[in-house]
């Protein structure tokens, strides 16, 4: 095979959820195609990666010349709520289903003894002075029913310790057990929220 393409491949592979035989067909699909879409795929990415990058207040991705993201430029979502998740997925997720209308804060992965993620690896250093700064009255915990996002819940607020004035909820019934907020759908989404009880 020729190292060009191979190299290709090994780097589609290495996407999550595509693996080898699905690098193979990506990288086949763009090779043969006749319309440029290839191109125009590298002309998007190397724009991507030129021009987006993290809100520095709440990590969602968005345009280096903004000042901030679009949830945090916007006076109205200054409601006293702050919703803190695992990644940006999860905050499309939730816009999607309409069900949040506050703040966000990505914390960026998960604290987990077995993938080596330690606290210092999460984007929380801020949380406390977001807080105080945005008058926040409600941190919702948006992070996967697992193991690693209880974990994750519990450091946060023992971090946070007791701050007056501020109450700590998580999603409630829909949520399963090991549950992640990719795979529910919208109807699920507005009864965990409407549902959610404090900490």
């Amino acid at each position: 095979m020729n190292p060009k393409i191979e190299k290709l491949i090994k780097l589609f592979a290495k996407l999550p959820r595509v693996g080898n035989r699905g690098g193979q067909r990506i990288a086949l699909c763009l090779l043969q195609d006749k319309t440029g879409r290839g191109a125009a795929l590298a002309s998007a990415i190397t724009d991507a990666i030129e021009n987006i990058a993290p809100c520095p207040t709440c990590g969602v991705l968005t345009s280096r010349d903004t000042g901030g993201c679009e949830f945090c430029r916007d006076a109205s979502r200054a409601n006293g709520q702050l919703c803190i998740v695992r990644d940006l997925s999860d905050v499309w997720v939730l816009e999607k289903s309409s069900v949040f209308h506050g703040r966000y804060h990505i914390i960026g992965g998960l604290l987990s003894g077995a993938s080596g993620v330690l606290p210092q690896d999460l984007n929380i250093s801020t949380l406390s002075s977001r807080i105080e700064n945005e008058s926040v009255t409600e941190v919702i915990f948006a992070l996967p029913n697992t193991v690693e996002g209880k974990t994750t819940q519990h450091y946060i607020m023992s971090a946070l310790g007791d701050i007056p004035g501020v109450q700590f909820t998580e999603l409630a019934s829909g949520v399963p057990l090991g549950g992640d907020l990719d795979y529910l759908d919208d109807g699920t989404l507005t009864l965990a929220f409407g549902g959610r009880k404090s900490l």
